[in-house]
């Protein structure tokens, strides 16, 4: 097989393969030997490379307009002489012709050119493949396998690259080890000269609506609607959901029976412990909620300072307020409302 032959069937594999265009490889090859072209010739501005999609022959034409007087033989060509070169055509004054002046030995220069040119595009084909495969997955869940802590990040493979989980990004106390299999969030993609850089999270609270969406069914197709989050990594997460079908229980679903759609999201964060409670347009109604598993007796909402006076039974304040305030503090980012709780004795004393 000739080197032009081969130089086809390569580029027809890396098509294949690597799913980069062959006709992006040969038209950049094209440029590449124009520019190339330009140390054989003074002026390259009327010079084309074609090469022929079937064969790989390259050869190499200077663009002539067809003139009565040649006054710069680069460019022009005589009709007279024209006549002679095509005689097929019936060419006249202002006609351009293409004159073949491929350059003894091209043949080597465009093999050597062309394999420096496949190389280069591969890569930039590929970091541009992989960036847009990524690209698309921003805000999104992916798994990944740990490679190792660089510092305090963590490298995880993704497949055809590798993403920083940075300390920040980490839920205190997790650690991980090698080849071990994780969720983690999207939270940016950067193109650069090394491929995409990509940033992921354990700790963001829409890592827990993904979840949700890839665990329930009926919160993927929009039944079940994730209304609102609030999230301590690691700890505890507060979620309110509602139902777009009265038939569909949004909390049950969550749940899932004998609770195996909610326990294995609580399995893949680790033991977080995950609320999930039914929202409310009343605000009164989500905060009563929100401040579960404590009972509540009566909610005062004041919507102008966007607050809220809770009282509870004496035996229920400290588990409305959680350890170290976390239950009411998560209810508070929940609902969008501060919260004062007090128990019934402490309200009586107002009075």
């Amino acid at each position: 097989m000739d080197t032009n032959r081969e130089l086809i069937e390569a580029l027809n594999q890396i098509e294949k393969e690597k799913d980069i265009s062959k006709e992006i490889l040969l038209e950049t090859l094209e440029n590449s030997l124009l520019a190339a072209c330009k140390n054989n010739f003074g002026k390259a501005d009327n010079i084309q490379v074609n090469i022929d999609r079937e064969s790989g022959a390259v050869v190499v034409y200077a663009i002539k307009e067809v003139v009565e007087v040649v006054e710069d033989d680069v460019i022009q060509i005589a009709l007279e002489e024209a006549k002679l070169k095509f005689p097929k055509r019936k060419l006249a004054v202002g006609d351009t012709v293409n004159i073949e002046v491929t350059p003894r030995n091209f043949g080597r220069i465009a093999a050597q050119k062309a394999k420096q040119v496949v190389v280069q595009k591969i890569r930039e084909e590929e970091r541009k493949v992989l960036y847009n495969q990524f690209f698309g997955k921003e805000r999104d869940i992916v798994t990944g396998i740990v490679q190792r802590y660089v510092g305090k990040n963590v490298s995880i493979n993704l497949g055809k690259v590798d993403a920083i989980l940075t300390e920040k990004e980490q839920i205190k106390g997790e650690h991980f080890r090698p080849t071990e299999r994780i969720k983690l969030y999207v939270l940016e993609v950067t193109d650069t000269t090394k491929g995409p850089r990509i940033t992921v999270s354990r700790t963001h609270p829409e890592l827990v609506k993904r979840l949700f969406e890839a665990e329930v069914t009926e919160v993927k197709d929009g039944v079940v609607e994730i209304k609102s989050i609030s999230r301590e990594p690691g700890a505890r997460t507060k979620m309110a959901v509602s139902s777009n079908d009265p038939n569909v229980d949004p909390t049950g679903a969550c749940v899932g029976m004998n609770g195996a759609r909610v326990n294995a999201i609580v399995n893949e964060l680790r033991g977080e412990k995950i609320d999930i409670i039914n929202w409310s347009e009343d605000p009164a109604i989500l905060i009563k909620n929100a401040l579960g598993p404590a009972k509540v007796l009566s909610v005062d909402v004041y919507d102008d300072e966007k607050s809220a006076r809770v009282i509870v039974p004496d035996n229920q304040l400290s588990l409305a307020i959680g350890r170290e305030g976390q239950n009411a503090r998560l209810a508070a980012r929940l609902t969008g409302y501060k919260i004062d709780i007090k128990s019934e004795s402490q309200a009586g004393e107002y009075f």
